[in-house]
């Protein structure tokens, strides 16, 4: 008797990553296309790229919490350039309505990972399944050494994020923190954007800080109070 290796089918979801979460600026339609996509009116494959920080995954996993919505089985998995996982990951994963990798770049070279997600891509797109990839660069600028994986992941629709401009980062980080149940005028918008690191992610765990700090001190998230936070923050660092 074969036994075939149990698929991880848990993942992390993240709660605050849905569609309803991300602040689109100038990439509403990206997510139009994504949202087609998984509800089967689209593109089977979709490869979203951009630079770090422009909300590639919360993207990923907001296809999977709408998969999730629609009663379809979903798959996350981000992938990291330190350390990739045993390709046997990929066995079964072909069954998954929708499947998103995350910073499909990294298996680049690793001649075990190109050949498994070849085989994988084969099966999952024959049964008419969602594939949604993402990487910090074009599919064509990827260092794949197979040649027909290469040719794969230039099919379907590729998309390029555009990063928020100025105005729409403090727009979002007033959205953001909106969600979140506080407020945030534009003028702390705008200093947080001159004083703290611009990139979305770190914006977004700068906010959960402040929340936090504006609830233990019980005030409200003056360009004072936000001064005090971020020298304490400095000096914990």
């Amino acid at each position: 008797m074969t036994i075939t290796r149990q698929v991880p089918v848990h993942f992390e979801f993240r709660a605050n990553q849905t569609f309803d979460d991300f602040f689109p600026g100038t990439n509403l339609e990206i997510i139009n296309h994504l949202q087609t996509s998984i509800a089967g009116n689209g593109e089977r494959q979709v490869f979203l790229w951009g630079q770090s920080g422009l909300g590639k995954s919360h993207l990923l996993q907001a296809c999977c919490q709408q998969a999730q919505s629609l009663q379809l089985s979903s798959f996350y998995f981000a992938l990291s350039s330190l350390e990739l996982p045993d390709p046997e990951l990929l066995t079964g994963l072909d069954k998954f309505d929708v499947v998103c990798f995350d910073n499909i770049e990294h298996i680049a070279g690793n001649q075990a990972w190109e050949l498994g997600f070849f085989n994988f891509f084969n099966l999952h797109r024959d049964q008419g399944h969602t594939l949604i990839l993402s990487a910090a660069c074009p599919p064509n600028e990827i260092a794949i050494q197979l040649p027909d994986l290469k040719t794969r992941l230039n099919w379907g629709l590729t998309l390029k994020i555009q990063p928020l401009c100025d105005t729409d980062r403090i727009t979002a980080l007033i959205f953001k923190a909106g969600q979140m149940g506080f407020e945030i005028s534009p003028q702390a918008g705008r200093f947080l954007l001159t004083h703290y690191d611009r990139d979305l992610s770190s914006l977004w765990a700068l906010l959960t800080k402040l929340d936090r700090a504006s609830l233990a001190a019980k005030r409200k998230l003056t360009i004072p109070f936000l001064k005090q936070i971020l020298n304490e923050e400095s000096r914990d660092h």
